[in-house]
């Protein structure tokens, strides 16, 4: 039979409407060929979509590193923008009033999850801890603050998250206006989240509150807020107003000036400096900085410090052009010196870039009592500042590794330490901390107005109007404020003061030294030539 078939299907081959049918080989074969082909069609489409999908990973990660925002690769939807809250100023023939549109509660649960997350204060923080430790037993009672009014310039009460003030005295140049406008931003940067407080401020320089008044236990001094304090006091130190702007001096607010000093930073390599220390400011504000001039160069001697005069009036009618803080990160060496007590120059010249040369100074402000000498600067005598600052500067030059290092310790501090979004967390946590702390309800003095940004910018204009729009916050922070640190125990107080003094004490037995084998070889080099000293020696 099967011979049969074969042999029709042979006498069929012939005839050019039929086709010869397969054998059973050939079959087999013809149905491996058809299997090969589909994988091959199969491969070649999962190759192709492969191909497809890794290209636009590729543009996706070229743009995160870019600094792009990759958006969603299934989803044409936007990121919501931030609400924005500018000023809403009225005409000019109406009473200026306080809009009440601005969110008075900050929800985080609607925020992105990484906002929600709580970063860790800057040590320095501690000593909020330390400035509220005199009313840590007995807290704040309401006499005791009223008996802080005697030299306060203005009372602030903060109920509900919006802000009162009673003024009683003017104050030096803008001080009380900035420094009220950066508390009105606070509260726009968290809003509802300060409690309810009232305090008196101080706007002048030294601190005032003795603390050899009240040495006996609960004497309840009155809480005075300043800008800075010292060893004998007990006025606590908060944020100067020169954080947002100081129009005086046309000196920017610090979001922008501390932009433009790291740009400066990167004009000129810390070894390609001037090799000298450089000072510029007003001595005729302190004995201090008078005496400081005596270490300029001069034709007998040079102290390796260049020292200038800065003229404040002059300036203002040559348009600031001399007076500019980016322009004068250009020495390997910068000094700080105190003036009438401390000065606000700190917080730029450590910015620079350069080994900060620290004249001892007798007064701190809220963030430097977290700075390490050797670590963030170098320490200068204040009795004997020429000798100190002359060795400083040869050591540094002989060990320049370790004096960059320092230079950028001390900028590096700042840069991340002290960017204004922790000079907010500082305030917050000390105004919160300190009004955990009244033994009472504050309430509305009748004397008192309400103030906000608007009643505050909108009536300004020209350089006090720009600073405040340049500094003024828009919108809510999205994320709650860094964690306040535990305060100091004693040993660890202690600990830290005494790291502090080794190392202040390891640069005075260095001069020393230093001193010493100039001296001798002075001497023997006037021995051999049979001649007098000509005033080179320091001693």
């Amino acid at each position: 039979m099967k011979t049969i078939i074969n042999e029709k299907y042979s006498g069929m081959s012939g005839q050019g409407t039929h086709k010869q049918a397969p054998t059973g080989a050939r079959w087999r074969q013809m149905k491996k060929e058809s299997a090969t082909t589909t994988l091959l069609i199969i491969f070649f489409f999962f190759l192709l979509v492969g191909a497809l999908l890794f290209a636009v990973w590729i543009k996706a990660f070229q743009s995160l590193f870019s600094g792009a925002y990759p958006m969603p690769i299934f989803s044409t939807s936007k990121v919501p923008k931030k609400p924005e809250f500018p000023l809403q100023c009225t005409s000019h023939n109406l009473t200026q009033t306080c809009p009440r549109n601005y969110p008075i509660t900050q929800n985080l649960s609607k925020q992105h999850p990484h906002h929600a997350l709580k970063s860790q204060c800057p040590s320095y923080f501690k000593w909020i801890h330390e400035d509220l430790r005199p009313w840590k037993e007995t807290g704040i009672t309401r006499d005791m603050v009223e008996r802080a009014r005697k030299t306060a310039h203005f009372r602030l009460v903060v109920l509900d998250g919006r802000a009162y003030i009673e003024k009683y005295r003017p104050a030096v140049q803008t001080r009380d206006v900035f420094t009220l406008w950066g508390i009105l931003q606070l509260l726009r940067q968290y809003p509802g989240k300060l409690p309810d407080l009232e305090l008196m401020f101080d706007c002048d320089d030294r601190p005032l509150i003795q603390m050899k008044d009240y040495r006996r236990p609960k004497s309840g001094p009155p809480p005075l807020f300043r800008y800075c304090g010292d060893g004998k006091t007990l006025d606590i130190a908060f944020p100067d107003w020169s954080f947002w702007g100081w129009v005086e001096t046309n000196i920017n607010p610090w979001i922008h000036v501390l932009k433009d000093i790291e740009e400066g930073n990167k004009r000129i390599k810390w070894e390609d400096r001037v090799p000298y220390a450089y000072w510029k400011g007003n001595p005729n504000v302190a004995s201090t900085r008078k005496d400081l001039l005596k270490c300029n160069v001069t034709n007998e001697y040079d102290w390796n410090a260049r020292l200038f005069i800065q003229d404040w009036e002059k300036q203002s009618k040559q348009g600031y052009k001399q007076s500019n803080l980016v322009d004068q990160c250009t020495h390997r060496y910068k000094i700080y010196i105190d003036g009438w007590a401390w000065s606000v120059s700190e917080k730029y010249i450590l910015a620079c870039d350069s080994m900060t040369l620290f004249v001892r100074p007798n007064y701190y402000d809220f963030f430097t009592r977290g700075m390490v000498p050797l670590q963030h600067y170098w320490p200068i005598r204040d009795n004997s500042k020429c000798i100190s600052l002359k060795f400083a500067v040869e050591w540094g030059n002989n060990h320049t590794n370790e004096a960059k290092t320092i230079a950028n310790g001390g900028s590096h501090f700042i840069f991340n330490e002290l960017k204004m979004e922790y000079v907010y967390d500082y305030m917050y946590h000390l105004l919160s901390e300190y009004a955990r702390l009244l033994t009472y309800k504050p309430s509305i003095p009748p004397k008192a107005v309400e103030v906000c940004s608007e009643t505050t910018a909108c009536p300004s204009n020209g350089t006090y109007r720009r600073f405040m729009e340049e500094s003024m916050v828009m919108s809510p922070r999205e994320g709650a404020p860094c964690t306040l640190p535990p305060p100091f125990d004693p040993a660890s107080l202690q600990a830290f003061n005494e790291k502090k003094a080794r190392s202040t004490w390891q640069v005075e037995m260095m001069e020393n030294d230093y001193w010493q084998k100039v001296n001798s070889k002075d001497k023997d080099k006037n021995k051999n030539m049979n001649k007098p000293l000509q005033g080179k020696n320091p001693f």
